[in-house]
């Protein structure tokens, strides 16, 4: 392989489609890296065990999952802090962060420094939220399926999802990485991704 790509997963665990998601990965032979909600991997923890032993990474959402540019500077660092803590506390040591809808403001970077995480847009979007079927979510990541690639993607139904499963991003994950494979990419981890990574999501205009 010649290149590689990022495969990326929000608003988890899911008990129900979490597991379906890493089933998929299996079954594809790819690795990837899932950006869990704390009190949601304090529910589940099994979920991001199994992750872990699969050679996925677990990364840092959010504790709340709330705009930062609707929240004090104090209220980011806390959120954070409070994120963090709980997924130490189950014996993962998040490197990265992707912060909720990607809406980087000057405290999140400030809290960032601070806590000293890295933190990941995307270059990608699926947009899956919407609920749109695998193949056509796949016709609009194509274009930008290359050479250090962040696909955004969602485990979980997270705030302002208008769908009510996960079924297309199941369905999604296999024809995504045979498409990455025939442009010669792997997808990894984001911890195994050369060279600089995205902070903000392509369109989303930085807060304040």
């Amino acid at each position: 392989m010649s290149g590689k790509v990022a495969l990326t997963f929000d608003d988890g665990p899911d008990p129900v489609w979490t597991p379906r998601v890493l089933d998929a990965l299996a079954d594809a032979g790819a690795r990837a890296t899932f950006f869990v909600v704390a009190p949601l991997a304090e529910r589940h923890p099994g979920l991001l065990r199994r992750a872990a032993d699969e050679g996925h990474e677990v990364a840092l959402h959010c504790n709340r999952h709330v705009r930062h540019d609707r929240m004090t500077a104090a209220e980011v660092l806390a959120d954070a802090r409070a994120g963090l803590r709980t997924l130490r506390n189950l014996d993962h040591q998040p490197r990265d962060w992707r912060v909720p809808w990607g809406v980087v403001t000057c405290d999140t970077e400030e809290t960032a420094k601070v806590l000293s995480l890295r933190l990941v847009g995307w270059t990608a979007d699926s947009e899956d939220w919407r609920g749109d079927d695998a193949g056509e979510v796949l016709g609009r990541l194509a274009p930008g399926i290359g050479a250090g690639a962040v696909v955004l993607m969602h485990d979980g139904l997270g705030p302002g999802a208008l769908r009510d499963g996960c079924d297309e991003t199941v369905e999604l994950v296999a024809p995504l990485v045979s498409l990455a494979r025939s442009r010669n990419l792997m997808p990894v981890p984001l911890g195994r991704m050369p060279g600089r990574l995205p902070v903000r999501n392509p369109g989303t205009v930085a807060g304040v």
